[in-house]
């Protein structure tokens, strides 16, 4: 009823077999992808650019690429920061021009140029895909001049592909919890081949890597001085030309190999489906989709990376932490998984550590809401242990109650101006509320945000005549 989905027929197989079958699924996708492109940019400040536009964008490009290999083709990855470091180094290389030189002294790579040091000089005159050649009587050197950043993204995520098929090797002999430890292996030799290798990061006295300004079409989207939306619109293009590119792939040919291997590999194996070429390519278009995400992170979002820092076993956690929440083996859950962790910190932030002076009416409200609050917080704890005792548990009325008490705890803080908890308490909240999701979704819903949005939405399509 809430669809309007009289006289919504299909006549063609084309038409039957699309990604919004439902004409109202369809126009609402198109109105929300309006509004990301033609109204967020007009609105977006430097404090929702950073705090969870970006955040989210990036991080959804991650938990896709992780999603397809973990939810869909049934390979464990612990190693999504470490092949995120490959696509953020990759792409800075190819920003600031890639050097190859042999010898113990001549020239030096500094940011991209070739400076002679001993004694010889030459003028860089390669264009954009034509190695420049310097000779002298020690040296050789080959040097790509820096790439547009739009192509250094890409070319990122191609590096970080062709890494991920090399460490998805031993996929082809072991699952589970062993192909977890080996792609964990992956995360730590690849954070410590970015401390190690200083032609990585241009042989900095610090470290670390900085984005240079680039510009496409005139406008700058990295470096120090550029615009929030510019920033924006050049994040939310990767993200929607992924998440399409990869909604397409789940659902051909490809995506139905790749669930063959994760229900029974043995029978997708007897059936016709090569495990070799299988596992490999869900290995590799998800390091892409990683290594994609890890440019944007390091060349938009923060400028300047310290791979230990920006990069190490955390991120992987926190992105496998979303395709869990969100849902595995869905690509509206990896966006969903990556909006909750996102919003998480800041949203707790406001409600728990701010505080603010209020007046006598907001005091009584949030009086009211407090009571409401416990009160349905208990109904809910009922239900739950019933559900866990009894097997009698109605998960309708039980996720009722619990959203009537977080709804009404919210607009508590709300009207009491934010309790003014430390800043710590609250980070360690963050963590436990973070821990029970997992465990609870685990345990009531192992398909996540995902499969309880599919649930609100077939109700809908009756409300409110279910019969």
């Amino acid at each position: 009823m809430f669809y309007r989905e009289a006289g919504d027929f299909s006549t063609t197989y084309r038409d039957d077999s699309q990604t919004f079958p439902i004409a109202f699924d369809r126009y609402r996708y198109y109105v929300v992808l309006a509004v990301a492109v033609f109204v967020v940019p007009f609105l977006v400040n430097d404090y929702w650019l950073n705090a969870i536009l970006l955040p989210f964008l990036i991080y959804s490009i991650a938990a896709i690429g992780l999603n397809i290999l973990t939810g869909y083709c049934g390979q464990v990855s612990l190693g999504t920061g470490g092949f995120m470091a490959v696509g953020a180094y990759a792409c800075f290389k190819f920003m600031t021009g890639i050097d190859l030189y042999f010898a113990s002294s001549g020239f030096e790579s500094l940011g991209g140029e070739m400076v002679s040091k001993g004694g010889a000089s030459f003028e860089i005159t390669g264009s954009f895909l034509f190695f420049t050649i310097a000779e002298n009587a020690q040296n050789v050197v080959y040097y790509l001049p820096p790439v547009n950043i739009f192509f250094s993204v890409i070319l990122g995520g191609v590096v970080t592909a062709i890494v991920g098929v090399l460490f998805g090797l031993p996929s082809l002999r072991i699952k589970g919890f062993y192909l977890a430890v080996a792609t964990l292996a992956a995360q730590f030799f690849l954070i410590w081949l970015f401390n190690k290798w200083s032609w990585t990061y241009n042989y900095s006295a610090s470290g670390q890597i900085n984005a240079p300004t680039r510009e496409v079409f005139g406008v700058e989207v990295t470096g120090p001085t550029v615009e929030p939306w510019a920033a924006y619109l050049f994040c939310l293009v990767f993200t929607v030309l992924v998440a399409v590119v990869a909604r397409n792939m789940t659902r051909g040919s490809v995506g139905r190999k790749w669930m063959a291997i994760r229900d029974m590999d043995i029978a997708a194996e007897i059936i016709g489906v090569n495990p070799l070429r299988a596992k490999l390519s869900a290995f590799a278009v998800s390091s892409f989709f990683v290594g994609i995400s890890g440019a944007l992170f390091f060349a938009v979002y923060l400028g300047a990376v310290e791979v230990g820092e920006a990069f190490g076993i955390t991120k992987s956690f926190i992105v496998l932490f979303m395709i869990i929440i969100g849902g595995l083996g869905s690509i509206f859950g990896s966006f969903a998984g990556a909006a909750f962790l996102v919003v998480l910190p800041v949203f707790l932030k406001v409600m728990l550590a701010d505080q603010t002076e209020v007046g006598a009416f907001s005091a009584v409200l949030s009086t009211v809401f407090y009571i409401v609050a416990l009160a349905s917080a208990a109904v809910f704890l009922v239900h739950l242990v019933s559900r866990l005792t009894a097997k009698r548990f109605d998960a309708l009325l039980g996720a009722y109650w619990g959203a009537v008490a977080l709804v009404a705890f919210c607009l508590y803080a709300i009207f009491t101006g934010g309790l003014g908890w430390p800043t710590d308490l609250v980070a360690h909240l963050q963590l436990i509320i973070i821990g029970a999701l997992i465990v609870v979704f685990l345990i009531l819903e192992p398909h996540g945000l995902a499969q309880l949005w599919r649930i609100a939405k077939e109700k809908l399509r009756l409300w409110p005549f279910p019969y």
